[in-house]
């Protein structure tokens, strides 16, 4: 039996792959911020072979991300998988209390934050792993510095891809510093999940168009196969929906370590 931290659990993607993994028998750990939604997700869990928990957490912040970490070390003694699976989706130029922007905070900075304090208990596992969900981009793509992370002003289409590829670095960071830890990215596809019902009609018609849409349950297959499966190799960029198919990140190291060196001045981590 594995165990599984799942960061945003309570809905969407990441609670269809704690259906799935509690179904094989597995312990899950819910993350998520809204807790009535996290209690609903547990009701559901409770009959399935496997172990399910809930921990509220607002991994938008620092602080938030931190006492998540915190809480989780105290009352666990090891990961094998951390899989992240949180996304909020602004075009405003909105900014946290750290001052960042929330697509930055929580869908890249939070994971690295996240991660980096949980290693201790990745590190007692036989087969750690950390599996990110992202949307799909151009693997050739280049930050650029004078504009991360601080994103002024914050403009979607410059800023998506940037943000998004920090999860890539991660994981070729990971594959560099934690020799054991199998680290991949996932590619979510546009699945109908809470990010796009919460839009506008006109806002979400426009982004998604003619693109091709895909079921909540083929999101799922290959971040439970990457959970439970040991046969992958790290650093590795899966793109094709419910395709156990990968490309192995080659990307350039010096813009890694650049990234990662700012997301430690960041978050101190």
């Amino acid at each position: 039996m594995k165990k599984i931290l799942v960061a945003g659990g309570n809905s969407g993607i990441g609670l269809e792959a704690a259906r799935q993994l509690t179904a094989l028998g597995h312990h899950v750990v819910l993350l998520g911020r809204d807790a009535k939604k996290g209690q609903a997700a547990l009701a559901e869990l409770q009959s399935q072979p496997g172990k399910a928990e809930f921990l509220a957490a607002d991994l938008s912040t620092h602080s938030g991300v931190r006492a998540a970490a915190q809480a989780l070390l105290a009352s666990h003694d090891r990961f094998d998988v951390i899989l992240h699976t949180t996304g909020v989706l602004l075009f405003d130029d909105v900014r946290t209390a750290d001052g960042l922007h929330p697509f930055f905070a929580v869908n890249y900075l939070s994971r690295y934050h996240l991660t980096q304090l949980l290693l201790p208990l990745l590190r007692k596992s036989d087969s750690p792993r950390v599996i990110m969900l992202s949307s799909h981009i151009d693997l050739d793509t280049k930050i650029d510095f004078e504009y991360f992370p601080k994103f002024v002003p914050f403009d979607f289409g410059k800023a998506r891809a940037a943000i998004q590829y920090g999860n890539h670095h991660y994981a070729v960071h990971l594959k560099n510093t934690e020799k054991n830890v199998l680290a991949a990215v996932v590619n979510a596809g546009l699945a109908d999940t809470g990010i796009w019902r919460e839009l506008p009609a006109q806002v979400r018609d426009n982004m998604l168009g003619s693109r091709k849409q895909n079921t909540i349950p083929e999101s799922a297959v290959i971040p439970v196969a990457l959970c439970v499966n040991d046969a992958w190799e790290t650093a590795t960029y899966w793109g094709t929906i419910g395709k156990l198919e990968s490309t192995l990140l080659n990307l350039d190291l010096q813009e890694t370590e650049r990234l990662i060196s700012v997301c430690k001045e960041i978050t101190g981590a």
